[in-house]
């Protein structure tokens, strides 16, 4: 077994990760194996990034035959031991099955039940498409937050690399094998900063300011919108728009901004218990039974699902779920809704800060 050790230099980390555990108590973890399946694939070699000494440092053990595998899980598992929180990029799907397979095969007394852990992938793949992102590889994020590497060799790349060196060691290999397992325990370091996306969407965004704006729409008409301008939970690496349904997201750094149409016009708030009301075809509006029992039966109907509602001019604001009511529709059948933007609303900053991460979601899904 080779073990290699190494500080990380020039590294800044641009991401709270005190949030999880404190820095002492975190590690990362990266596996290299001569194939995706356990039961038919070799196990050579074993990363781990850790902090110590107010740095970033690398460990690596590297099975120098196909023999040597249960010896490093073992060194590894050694190492695991001081820590409580372990960080990995598809490890759920991969480095943790791989690892307890083989633990399983060698009959080694190892597990993972006492380490609490974070999968970079499964956080960040979800905002794959409102990131614009053609995939969500390690290296996909490396290239969206302009992050180079030393590294030239893909992991299928090093397998026949692996393979040679075990018949034949030579420096050559023994680097390049180290190096790609080193810069993909620096790359999930480096690309941490792309969590404040998916943070927006689990810790949720605040409303700090609110205002209504005037534009121009295609054919040149005058309307109205809101600007909402947001607080983000930690720092964006990357200034990022969107859009969707009419309404747009833009952020930078700390903070965002979502715009959004006001619409000023007639709209229909329907009642559930229509058979409790009656429906005034003159008047064009239901009428509840205890008010309307006085109207004279030829100007009155028994209402139903699709006439039930009360009708208001006003200036509404859309939603894509029932958050803020009374709704109001265009139409029974209308699949849009809305609320009215009234006094108390455009007071209420929490009610923004409700409706912002509610846009924010909507956009997201969208795309």
């Amino acid at each position: 077994m080779k073990i290699s050790n190494a500080v990380l230099n020039g590294l800044k980390l641009n991401y709270p990760l005190e949030k999880f555990a404190s820095l002492d108590n975190i590690f990362f973890l990266d596996i290299e194996t001569t194939g995706f399946t356990a039961r038919s694939s070799c196990l050579y070699m074993i990363g781990c990034a850790y902090f110590r000494n107010n740095q970033w440092k690398v460990i690596q053990w590297m099975a120098e035959d196909y023999s040597q595998e249960a010896e490093i899980i073992e060194a590894f598992f050694n190492f695991a031991k001081d820590y409580d929180f372990m960080i990995h990029f598809n490890g759920n799907n991969f480095d943790i099955p791989f690892l307890t397979h083989k633990c399983a095969e060698f009959e080694l007394p190892y597990n993972f039940d006492n380490l609490y852990g974070l999968d970079l992938y499964k956080k960040i793949s979800p905002c794959k498409f409102f990131l614009h992102l053609p995939n969500c590889k390690q290296k996909t994020l490396e290239q969206f937050l302009g992050i180079d590497r030393t590294d030239v060799f893909s992991g299928g790349e090093l397998i026949s690399i692996y393979h040679d060196y075990v018949k034949s060691p030579t420096k050559f290999a023994e680097d390049s094998l180290f190096l790609h397992n080193s810069d993909d325990l620096r790359g999930m370091l480096e690309i941490l900063p792309i969590l404040a996306y998916p943070d927006m969407f689990t810790e949720g965004v605040r409303a700090k300011k609110v205002q209504a704006n005037y534009y121009k729409d295609y054919d040149g008409n005058t309307k109205r919108e809101i600007l909402i301008t947001l607080a983000v939970p930690n720092s964006l690496p990357k200034k990022l728009s969107a859009g969707a349904n009419d309404c747009y997201f833009k952020c930078d750094k700390e903070t965002a901004t979502i715009r959004v149409p006001i619409y000023e016009e007639e709209l229909k708030y329907f009642y559930d218990d229509y058979k409790d009301y009656y429906y005034l075809p003159e008047e064009d509006v239901a009428l509840h039974k205890s008010v309307a029992s006085y109207v004279d039966r030829a100007h009155r109907l028994q209402a139903n699902a699709k006439n039930c509602y009360t009708r208001k001019y006003s200036s509404f604001l859309p939603q894509w779920a029932e958050i803020f009511t009374p709704v109001f529709k265009r139409d029974y059948s209308a699949r849009e809704i809305f609320f009215e933007l009234t006094e108390d609303m455009k007071r209420n900053r929490q009610g923004f800060t409700d409706y912002a991460n509610h846009l924010l979601h909507m956009i997201a899904s969208i795309y």
